[in-house]
């Protein structure tokens, strides 16, 4: 394996590891608006950040190829 192959392998690793953290960041914020909304009721700011964090997750799986 040449330096550039390792290069390019440590980089997939590193966009892996970098797709992998913002899934549970996303996954972690989801979860903590979705307790907050059920204790506090409807409120439209709470709907309106998980509809963004939705989007956003729907948008990192397009990037990332469905690999979230």
């Amino acid at each position: 394996m040449g330096k550039r192959e390792a290069m390019e392998t440590q980089s997939e690793r590193n966009r892996d590891q970098n797709s992998a953290d913002a899934e549970a960041h996303i996954k972690s914020a989801h979860h903590i608006l979705k307790f907050l909304q059920a204790k506090v009721g409807e409120h439209p700011e709470i709907g309106e950040a998980i509809t963004k964090l939705e989007m956003a997750l729907n948008t990192l799986a397009v990037k990332t190829g469905g690999m979230l």
